[in-house]
């Protein structure tokens, strides 16, 4: 049949309307379209279309597309051109040869002939206007026409499944390809990569766009513009052009700059990731390995427009910055010769803090526990805290105190206030923590403060209580402690649900560079390690920095997790007002001379933005300076200072309707005490398929064995001591290195299911045996903690403070360790309630004793804190009926050496029953854990018995007291094995040993009393350590002081006796002139054989122990058992 000659054409239109589909498809010889390949098919096409006998009508019903498609798809890849003749010339109806199978064409089934009317009906509205059809026929006409192979001009919906492995969906590479109004041409490997290099540079400015932030107020260190880009993206951009900065790409879901657009152009995509992280704000957040939080943080900072403030918080903020500079500007003009250690050039702050604050409270937080350093502390405690202004100026004036505490300078001092948060309308607690100069020492203190404040407040997630630390750059960088109380912050029984740390970057520390002072390129990169996301912000771009405080308030409520504020910003004045700065870094402090303050430069901004007038402006600050002189006034009509004005942690009702000189008793009935046993010598009540490793069976029989002997070992009186406060409702809280089984596998307060299948723990079941003696008691904690001292020993410290009705207990893995968190002991304990008039119950237990172990594991440096210890050796306190426990309110803490279980009992309850607290520092012992004469009877801890001072002497020497010929003082373990010699050498009737277990404060009234028993023997202090170390030092003066005060003195000019019969001069104040002489002596000053001091009846105390050492004990064991063997020796040699 022949064709009509208008169909002829219609069809050779369709052809090369469609050359480039023709060519794909044909697949011939795998040639490329415009060849002589593509234009022999075509005429093929026409020679076969015009001999085949085909109906025109169906012809007709064929859309242009399907005819080629339904052709070629009858070609298989490959063929030759003449095969593709011969077959096509050879298509007759009933004699071509069956095609072969669909290939590609099963991709694009809806081009079929029942749809053939509709597909041309799309096709003539498409070539008319390509927006009057669907999305899915636009693209599909496109990339038709764009030379798509079969197959592949169709673009199947989105699926819902996931991906399938190493597969992507193609519009997540390049899905602008597939998109009407992006571009029009094939989806080609560049255009692949031009995506994907699209995508490379996104991810490059979230990940290093914070290097080229303008984030330095001072523009020392902000990388130059031309090669900033460059530093970012790096080679990304080589292969975009000029025009392709207006191309547009899709944007990926790993960015949110876009807003509510889908698709931006090049030059806006880099624009706006600019703005986000390379302009006043640099964010470090992509070495977090969650995704959920990282595109959190995208959010928060990509976001268009997410930075805008309403005007009222620019007023409020410009408010804020007006307080803060003219707080610092009052105090210059008044007290400009003092140390203050002020805020200028970092004014924001105070609006930082309070931002934060002000957002908390609005999530929901009640309590703020706040550690700071020195610089800007006053601004903080009067513009944050709202401490009284007077209470502030006072500190200047110089005046007495008025009450008890050698107090601390200003700028150390901490507060506690209770105030309405104007903002929010809601009450708040504010507490700053009292803080020595060493910068982060008040880090974990104020994390355990934070802790127990959450812990007694029930708030298990942290939602009402967060904790805010402040920091120097170079102390952030520099300091240990930093690190350690990171490490702090996801333990379960350490964490604070995360903790708000702003660094005052002064981009100086005192007077060393950055370069100088760090290896790292920020002082912040300390929190990487917990995955904190990190926050870079110009501190002179008060707007910048609202925004990072409110990202950080929400990143802690939704996180509980750690983030930290670096404030970029300067030092005004030098280390302190009357430092030079100019000698060390004259650039700097060239550039900080001509930058105007940051309330001057904001106050600018909102006139020019016409949010405030001059007026305004003016007002506000003219207002707060008002309220300063008001208040400045007051002050002066003060006449002394108060510390308690100053203290960080109160403790409401602790102390009043007490007796302050009488305690509770320590003793308790001997069913609890049976109780507490039993139950701690048992396994898992209820629990018959909890199985206890086999050792621990032998230890739990043995325990119940000395039940029935109505005896405790050391392991069972600390157990009992805990388990008896916990009855009464006290909680207890055990912490340090391996203090759940204990170092020496005394203690196993935690059991540990052991059943296994397949070497795998079924359950990992823990069972708390003392928190599961009765149904009503207080909670106990006892939590292996990090391979920390200093951290874990401040935090402890914290969580002491916060509850006076607690027993809180710091163990050592070994006592010597307790030496690097020294600053701790030294700053906060021994001194803490000297300076900051803060109480402390604080125990820590240290084991100590010389055992042949080495240096590194014997001495818990026993002389350190009685050197520290705050009694005068020459001045004897007077004898009363409460000696002992006026002796325990007037020292600054308590250092005690137990020998029994029962003395370790009742100083441990002595914690609670005295009616003020102090620190206990308790010498614990190694080898007595499982000595067999380390045992004490239930008899020595009932009600009717208390702590032991002194142990004296209850053997044979008693008996005939006027003939014993020594009485050796001791204290701790040595004392076993001074019986254990004296017994051996049968004099057991000539030489009494009494222990001295409560070293300090010292217990002359005993002593004197002992010394008194045994009037005719020699007195010797026997101990284990050297004698540089160790009591000795100690205890000497002491007891000369305790034995010669009554004797009778021999008249002379420079040893008078008072009226009372007491001596007028120690014998330290007598001798030290003679000794250490400020010119040559004379003969006046020497006594002579007239002017006897002492009477030869005086007593002397005999040293009998190791000689001085610079090490504390011998590493060689042979050494070590002939010092033992000579110590013995000197003690008991009569």
């Amino acid at each position: 049949m022949k064709i009509d000659v208008s169909v002829k054409k219609k069809l050779y239109l369709a052809v090369v309307r469609f050359r480039h589909v023709l060519a794909a498809r044909t697949a011939v010889a795998n040639h490329t379209p415009g060849t002589a390949t593509e234009q022999c098919v075509a005429s093929l096409l026409v020679v076969w279309l015009c001999s085949v006998q085909v109906r025109p009508q169906t012809l007709l019903t064929m859309n242009r597309a399907r005819v080629l498609s339904y052709m070629l798809s009858q070609t298989p890849p490959g063929t030759s051109l003449v095969t593709v003749r011969a077959w096509l010339l050879g298509g007759k109806r009933g004699k071509a040869s069956a095609p072969p199978p669909p290939t590609a064409l099963a991709a694009e089934p809806f081009l079929n002939g029942s749809s053939s009317n509709y597909v041309e009906e799309m096709y003539s509205a498409w070539l008319h206007d390509p927006r009057s059809v669907h999305q899915s026929w636009d693209t599909f006409f496109r990339n038709a026409s764009a030379g798509a192979r079969p197959g592949e001009a169709y673009t199947s919906p989105p699926s819902l499944a996931e991906p399938t492995p190493h597969h992507v969906p193609l519009s997540s590479i390049a899905p602008a390809v597939i998109s009407p109004a992006v571009s029009e041409t094939q989806i080609t490997d560049k255009v692949i990569d031009d995506h994907l290099a699209v995508q490379g540079i996104i991810r490059a400015y979230q990940i290093r766009g914070h290097s080229i932030a303008k984030i330095d107020p001072l523009g020392i260190n902000t990388v130059e513009s031309s090669q900033s880009r460059q530093l970012v993206v790096r080679n990304y951009m080589n292969r975009f052009n000029e025009s392709d900065m207006e191309r547009l790409f899709k944007l990926p879901m790993s960015t949110f700059v876009g807003g509510k657009e889908t698709t931006l152009p090049l030059k806006e995509i880099i624009k706006r990731l600019e703005d986000a992280y390379c302009r006043s704000i640099g964010v470090e957040f992509m070495f977090i390995n969650s995704l959920e939080q990282c595109n959190w943080i995208r959010q928060k900072f990509e976001t268009p427009g997410i930075m805008a403030m309403n005007q009222q918080d620019k007023r409020l903020l410009l408010a804020r910055l007006t307080r803060s500079h003219g707080f610092e500007a009052f105090l210059a003009r008044k007290f400009s010769s003092e140390k203050r250690f002020g805020l200028e050039g970092c004014e924001i702050l105070i609006p930082a803090m309070k931002q934060v604050i002000d957002r908390s409270t609005s999530l929901g937080v009640e309590s703020f526990v706040m550690g700071m350093p020195h610089r800007g502390r006053l601004n903080v405690l009067s513009n944050v805290c709202r401490k009284p202004l007077e209470h502030i100026f006072t500190q200047f004036a110089g005046l007495d105190a008025g009450d008890e505490g050698s107090g601390d300078v200003k700028y150390h001092l901490g507060t506690y206030q209770e105030r309405l948060n104007r903002v929010t309308n809601k009450n708040i607690r504010l507490a700053i923590v009292a803080n020595p100069s060493h910068l982060e020492a008040v880090d974990p203190v104020v994390q355990g403060k934070t802790r127990a404040e959450q812990f007694y407040h029930g708030d298990s997630e942290g939602n009402k209580v967060l904790s805010i630390l402040l920091h120097g750059d170079a102390a952030f960088s520099g300091q240990g402690i930093v690190y350690e109380t990171f490490h702090l912050s996801e333990l379960p029984e350490y964490t604070t649900h995360g903790t708000i740390h702003i660094v005052v970057n002064n981009q100086i520390g005192f007077t060393t560079d950055p370069r100088m002072s760090r290896s790292s390129p920020y002082c912040t990169d300390v929190a990487r390690v917990v995955n904190a996301p990190i926050f870079h912000v110009n501190a002179d771009d008060p707007e910048a920095v609202m925004h990072v405080c409110n990202v950080a308030a929400d990143w802690r409520h939704t996180f509980h997790k750690d983030v930290v504020i670096d404030l970029v910003c300067y030092r005004r004045n030098g280390h302190n007002e009357i430092d030079e700065p100019m000698f060390t870094q004259p650039l700097m402090y060239n550039r900080i001379r001509k930058l105007k303050p940051v309330i001057d430069l904001y106050a600018e901004k909102l006139i020019k933005e016409e949010v405030v007038t001059a007026v305004e402006a003016k007002e506000v600050r003219d207002k707060y300076e008002k309220i300063l002189e008001d208040a400045f006034t007051a002050a002066k009509s003060e006449t002394r200072v108060f510390n308690k004005h100053w203290i960080d942690s109160p403790w409401s009702g602790f102390f009043e309707g007490k007796d302050p000189l009488k305690a509770s008793p320590t003793g308790v009935h001997e069913d609890t005490i049976t109780h507490i046993c039993k139950r701690f010598s048992s396994a898992p009540p209820n629990a018959s398929d909890f199985q206890i490793h086999r050792g621990l069976q032998r230890i739990l029989s043995s325990r119940m064995e000395m039940v029935k002997a109505r005896t405790v070992d050391w392991a069972m009186g600390e157990a009992v001591a805990f388990g008896s406060l916990l009855k009464e409702g006290i909680h207890v809280r055990l912490s340090g290195q391996d203090v759940e089984r204990g170092t020496f596998s005394h203690r196993h307060h935690i059991l540990h299911h052991q059943k296994m299948t397949n070497d795998t723990p079924v359950d990992k079941s823990q069972y708390n045996t003392l928190a599961n003696l009765y149904p009503d008691q207080a909670p106990y904690t006892v939590c292996n903690s990090s391979l920390s001292e200093y951290a874990v020993l401040g935090f402890e410290l914290g969580f002491s403070m916060t509850n006076p009705n607690a027993l809180v207990i710091w163990e050592a893995q070994f006592g010597d360790f307790n030496n690097t968190a020294q600053c701790v002991i030294d700053q906060f304990i021994s001194s803490g309630q000297s300076k900051w008039i803060r109480q402390t119950g604080l125990v820590l237990l240290l084991p100590h004793g010389l055992e042949g172990m080495g240096p590194e594991h014997s001495s818990a440096r026993l002389e350190r804190f009685l050197q520290m210890t705050s009694d005068d050796p020459d001045v004897l306190p007077a004898f009363s009926n409460d000696f002992a426990i006026r002796q325990l309110s007037d020292i600054n803490w308590i250092v005690a050496n137990c020998t029994t279980p029962a003395n370790l009992f009742h100083i441990l309850r002595r914690q609670i029953a005295l009616p003020f607290r102090k620190p206990l520092i308790l010498m614990t012992p190694k080898s007595l854990l499982r000595h067999p004469e380390a045992k004490s009877s239930f008899d020595a801890m009932l009600e009717d018995t208390e702590f032991q001072r002194i142990i004296p002497e209850d053997g044979p020497a008693t008996q005939n007291a006027a003939n014993v010929k020594r009485l050796i003082f001791c204290s701790g373990k040595v004392y076993y094995e001074l019986t254990a010699a004296r017994k051996e050498a049968g004099i057991e009737d000539k030489i009494a040993i009494t222990r001295v277990e409560q070293i300090a404060p010292f217990p002359y009234d005993l002593i004197k009393q002992e010394c008194d028993r045994y009037p005719e023997a020699e007195l010797v202090w026997s101990q284990e350590e050297h004698k540089n170390m160790g009591a000795w030092s100690y205890i000497q003066p002491r007891i000369a002081t305790a034995l010669n005060h009554e004797r009778h003195i021999s008249k002379c000019d420079k040893f008078a006796i008072d009226s009372e019969g007491h001596e007028s001069q120690s014998w330290y104040e007598y001798w030290f002139p003679w000794l250490f002489p400020t010119s040559s002596p004379t003969e006046a000053s020497i006594p002579t054989k007239n002017q006897t001091s002492i009477v030869s009846d005086t007593r002397v105390l005999r040293y009998a122990g190791r000689a001085v050492s610079a090490s504390p004990a011998t590493g060689n064991k042979m050494t070590h058992t002939r010092e033992v063997k000579q110590l013995l020796e000197d003690s008991l040699a009569l």
